[in-house]
């Protein structure tokens, strides 16, 4: 379950995404699987090949990309979440999900 973000953010993301952008999402987030996690940044892009690259120079892995319907993208929790973050410059989205 996610929550914490305004319909147009997720519009906006989904935008992005569709056109080949590398797009970043940071929302609250509940999962049992993850009892501690309480975000999650989802990092995606349509040309899969492009969201590869990206994903190698943080460390990702390919297998790690969740291909859901036609946003395909990664899930960033933890310190994987936190040190991209800050290496992208994206500091609005950790202060405002600390």
């Amino acid at each position: 379950m996610a929550f914490g973000i305004k319909r147009d953010e997720l519009v906006q993301w989904k935008k992005d995404v569709e056109n080949g952008k590398i797009a970043f999402l940071t929302h609250y987030w509940v999962d049992e699987r993850f009892p501690t996690m309480k975000t999650v940044t989802k990092v995606g892009c349509c040309d899969v090949e492009k969201l590869v690259a990206w994903g190698k120079k943080h460390g990702l892995k390919r297998e790690w990309i969740d291909f859901h319907e036609k946003y395909p993208h990664f899930d960033l929790i933890g310190s994987f979440q936190k040190d991209i973050l800050k290496a992208e410059g994206m500091l609005e989205q950790l202060h405002r999900f600390k």
